[in-house]
């Protein structure tokens, strides 16, 4: 799967409406994949839980509507990715193709963790997360379009404004928010410094490993 890399200004695709405050990471991803030693997979179990449990009731989840099929931005409510700080949760929604978020709030770690593998979370009031909502609910597989030059998200006619921190909005535009490709763009330089570092032991500056 490729993953998120340099620039980005706007995610466009359907859209999946997943609704209730404070989901947690414990829902996001079920404890028992945390043993997993690398993140590869993980997108196959996001919600495992809750979509078993959907299904038992004659119920389909949002993640398994055909309809919702190749969706990569999911609008939420309140305090979404709350609960423990486990990185699987961000992951695992990346790995299963979310490349944005739209909510009312989200974790503080979270949104972190989310940040650093380039999938950006914005927040609106709930006024209009409840309209996006009803839209995509309405209509599954529109599309919608998350901006983050003009801060903005539109779904089926309707545009409201969107909020990101203006240093986490800047480094997703100019693409500073991949600090690992980053350091890998210049590891000539990391070679050299850490070659300089007596308690730094297996550099070499003229490597080319």
């Amino acid at each position: 799967m490729e993953m998120p890399a340099g620039r980005l200004t706007r995610v466009t695709s359907a859209a999946i409406a997943l609704c209730g405050d404070d989901i947690d990471t414990d829902r996001i991803m079920p404890a028992r994949f945390l043993r997993a030693l690398t993140f590869e997979g993980l997108g196959d179990h996001v919600f495992e839980d809750d979509r078993a449990a959907s299904a038992r009731s004659g119920l389909v989840h949002p993640f398994d509507d055909p309809r919702c099929a190749g969706a990569s931005i999911l609008i939420v409510n309140r305090n979404f990715g709350c609960g423990s700080s486990r990185e699987h949760a961000p992951q695992g929604l990346l790995r299963c193709g979310l490349r944005a978020l739209v909510g009312e709030s989200f974790s503080e770690i979270f949104f972190g963790n989310a940040t650093m593998l380039g999938m950006p979370c914005v927040t609106a009031d709930p006024a209009a997360i409840a309209a996006l909502m009803a839209i995509v609910e309405r209509q599954p597989g529109l599309r919608a379009t998350v901006d983050l030059r003009d801060l903005r998200v539109e779904v089926g006619g309707l545009t409201s404004p969107v909020g990101l921190p203006a240093g986490i909005r800047e480094a997703f535009l100019d693409g500073t928010w991949d600090g690992t490709g980053l350091l890998l763009e210049e590891f000539a330089q990391v070679r050299h410094l850490a070659a300089r570092l007596p308690y730094v032991k297996g550099f070499a500056p003229d490597s080319q490993d």
